[in-house]
Parts: structure tokens; C-alpha cells; sequence
């Protein structure tokens, strides 16, 4: 499942809420590997107060959705869920959450850390800060 919204989540409600409507899962994973990004108060030397992302609708949902399509067809996971944020936040907000499930831990830890990976080097999100140094936009790590 890929959702790519402009209000706050709970991770880990999320991840409750997502495993609840798979019934089906019961006794099937052994591990469930969890990335959740959030925003920091400092980047490159500079305190944040705030951050803007802005995104292309329809655009990054496909993105994100192909990610999704291509760690399921490399590592035995069941249905990963990615949720991003857009729109304004603040420091200590999560901005993205990557659950994956599993029957084995290693096929967990690689598919979260694959789609985390794409997701910040390749997904069509763009970034502004407001620091003390003043607005800037920054570039994809």
C-alpha cells in the first residue's frame, strides 16, 4: 500500500491499522522491518525550524507504487506500506514510514532498506528549508 499525504500519521499506529486489515497474515511473517523518517531541527549546519515538500500528485504515487512492485518481485515480503508526507512540517514530524513484513528477518531488512534507499535517492520530491540561514532548497542525498 502507498499513501502519499499532506496530514500527520502515527507510525505506529499505521503499522497497527495496516496489519489489522490483513487477517489473512496471521502466523505468515516472522519479522516486520520499520523505517520512520523524521525531520530534524538542524541540516548541513544550519537549525530548521521548517520544511516544505512539494511533490507532482499522481507522479510520485506511481513512483512510489513501482518501488513498492519491485522489492515485492526481489524478496519473499508480504504488502509493504509507504507512507510520505507533503506539505509543511515541522521538526520531530515523521515524514515517511516504510513497513515491510516477512517470514525471515533478512528478506524484511533488505526490501525496507531498498525502497527507503529509492525512495531518497530517486522519488520526485522536492525539499525547502527554512533555516537561519534563510530559505534554501535541498538537493537529493
Amino acid at each position: 500500500m502507498v499513501r502519499v499525504q499532506p496530514h500527520p500519521f502515527d507510525p505506529w499506529v499505521e503499522i497497527s491499522v495496516h496489519e489489522r486489515h490483513h487477517p489473512e497474515w496471521s502466523g505468515k511473517f516472522g519479522a516486520t522491518a520499520v523505517f520512520v523518517g523524521s525531520l530534524r531541527d538542524f541540516n548541513q549546519g544550519h537549525q530548521v525550524a521548517e520544511m516544505t515538500l512539494e511533490h507532482y500528485a499522481g507522479m510520485t504515487e506511481r513512483h512510489l507504487e513501482k518501488v513498492r512492485c519491485e522489492a515485492m518481485s526481489r524478496w519473499t515480503i508480504l504488502d509493504p506500506l509507504i507512507i510520505h508526507r507533503y506539505g509543511r512540517l515541522t521538526p520531530t514530524e515523521p515524514i515517511v514510514l516504510v513497513a515491510v513484513w516477512s517470514a525471515h528477518r533478512d528478506a524484511a531488512f533488505l526490501a525496507c532498506r531498498y525502497i527507503i534507499d529509492e525512495l531518497k535517492t530517486r522519488a520526485p520530491f522536492w525539499k525547502r528549508e527554512e533555516t537561519d540561514a534563510g530559505r534554501r532548497w535541498v538537493a537529493p542525498e
